[in-house]
């Protein structure tokens, strides 16, 4: 399938609004559950999209994750080490108050101090040494080097009124808290349930269509159609690719498409010396981790058949990976190119890494947080089994894997998981993914494996400092050449993302997967 067709919109006809639309009224049914209404508790998509409603940032980013102006009409370098952030006049919080320099710093201060986040924001902060408020719309961010990437940073980071800086996030999620600038207000957040948000109609870039939103979380797949179908939402994000036929077969729906920032990859245990999932072929522990062993990586790399698992369980609405992000995002390498699929080559590479037999893996992975993630988990098994590694898949809830793939427990050995850059660039994979971990710098908050190489750790180093453009795209191309060339984690699709509308409504594909009510609208 060619990346053309990949980006685009297919729609097939426009008809009135269906079921539950009305010119007052939207549902849309979201695939994954939040873990907070927090917008600084949890650097994951659902509550980042959720967060977007009721909370702007400094910086916004179109549906190809290109900076827009947000709360700041404009911001300029002063200096290497300094930026200066003009604020938007007239702009003001749900309550009324108006926006100023000193909610932004407020906002600023609170992301590293939310408590027992499992995913916290603060690799977008840990750089800035100083704000200064200059006066109510303007403030200078100093920084502890060059910080090109501040205002790309800051595009990930919710704005809220200073006197809830130190609110909980309990006060979010029930409610008291969830006062922001965005084109939404906050009426009701039920866990596991919905989101309901009500037209907030003096927002600054102009009152939304709809005067009530309801974010319904319908994670089973076949569910969330069967609820488009039958005209109780209006609008799903994560089109089930099991169903798509079906909702082409309807003319009264619209598919809406677009490539995504997100790879699906497989991350090892590369820390331990010994690992807990990996056993011999008779079942007894092994004495030393293989997964440390690049050739062993390369070698599960060998043995996925990419662009079989795109054609036969992603109907082709995916792509063949060969990098961390698919061409066409800032520092994705064009040299970087999938693994070919080579059985004999995988069984080669384990007889020179010591392993002629093989050994037994378990892989971990999720069963409700991405499209066809338990198929791909099972057809990993069975390909590495081929190879030689007898694999056997085990499928857990997203939460319980994060919880337990990640600190302090580090409970699997290898695991499939997933990863969107929030930043629309190669930074925001190499530095949480694969950074040696650094509490003290926000690294590698998401390597999970706890991957550690100095080489590419200066890579990225250099390419977050570097003010010039085309020599910061070069660094990031090269930091991920020489990752994948060391099989830190093992690429093996890059999403598409696919909206299903009912009805005369239109959407914008985003490439960051984030459904936002404020860009569905009545089709023309």
């Amino acid at each position: 399938m060619h990346v053309a067709r990949q980006l685009l919109a297919l729609a097939l006809l426009s008809l009135p609004l269906a079921g539950g639309a009305t010119a007052q009224s939207l549902t849309a049914a979201l695939a994954s559950q939040p873990s907070s209404v927090d917008p600084h508790f949890h650097n994951l998509v659902p509550n980042n999209a959720i967060a977007s409603h009721v909370f702007d940032r400094l910086v916004h980013q179109d549906e190809r994750q290109r900076l827009i102006p947000g709360l700041a009409e404009s911001w300029r370098p002063l200096s290497e080490t300094a930026w200066e952030f003009r604020l938007r006049p007239g702009v003001v919080f749900h309550d009324g108050a108006p926006l100023e320099a000193e909610d932004v710093a407020a906002s600023l201060r609170r992301v590293p101090a939310v408590p027992n986040s499992p995913g916290p924001l603060t690799q977008f902060t840990r750089g800035i040494a100083a704000v200064e408020v200059v006066d109510a719309r303007t403030l200078r961010i100093r920084t502890h080097g060059p910080a090109p990437l501040l205002p790309t940073d800051l595009s990930t980071i919710s704005i809220i009124a200073r006197r809830l800086e130190t609110a909980t996030t309990q006060d979010f999620n029930s409610g008291p808290a969830m006062v922001g600038t965005g084109p939404f207000r906050f009426e009701s957040y039920t866990p596991g349930g919905q989101v309901v948000l009500t037209r907030n109609p003096t927002y600054w870039g102009g009152a939304p269509h709809w005067a009530r939103v309801t974010l319904r979380v319908v994670p089973n797949d076949s569910a969330r159609a069967a609820a488009l179908l039958a005209g109780d939402v209006d609008i799903i994000e994560a089109a089930p690719l099991s169903q798509l036929a079906a909702l082409r077969r309807r003319s009264d729906v619209k598919l809406w498409r677009t490539v995504s920032n997100r790879v699906m990859f497989l991350s090892f245990d590369t820390h331990r010396a010994v690992t807990p999932f990996a056993r011999d072929r008779a079942g007894q522990p092994l004495a030393t981790n293989p997964l440390r062993d690049t050739r062993v990586r390369e070698a599960i790399s060998k043995a996925i058949n990419r662009p079989l698992i795109v054609d036969r369980l992603m109907d082709g609405e995916a792509i063949a990976a060969g990098g961390f992000l698919a061409e066409g995002f800032f520092g994705a390498s064009p040299r970087l190119r999938p693994e070919a699929f080579d059985l004999p080559g995988a069984q080669h590479l384990l007889r020179e890494a010591g392993f002629p037999n093989g050994f037994q893996l378990t892989i971990h992975g999720p069963n409700n947080r991405f499209p066809n993630d338990d198929q791909i988990l099972q057809a990993l098994a069975q390909m590495l089994t081929r190879a030689g590694i007898e694999t056997r898949a085990e499928v857990l809830p997203f939460n319980v894997l994060l919880s337990q793939g990640g600190p302090p427990n580090h409970a699997y050995s290898a695991m499939l998981l997933g990863w969107g850059s929030n930043t629309g660039e190669m930074s925001s994979p190499l530095r949480s993914l694969l950074a040696t971990p650094d509490r003290a710098t926000g690294m590698g908050v998401a390597n999970r494996g706890r991957y550690s190489n100095p080489a590419l750790d200066d890579l990225v180093r250099r390419a977050l400092v570097t003010v010039d453009e085309d020599a910061r795209r070069r660094l990031l191309e090269e930091a991920s050449e020489l990752a994948i060339a060391d099989h830190a984690i093992v690429p093996l699709l890059y999403q598409v993302n696919i909206w299903a509308t009912r009805g005369a409504i239109a959407y914008a594909p985003r490439a960051d997967e984030f459904t936002l009510a404020r860009f569905v609208t009545p089709a023309n």
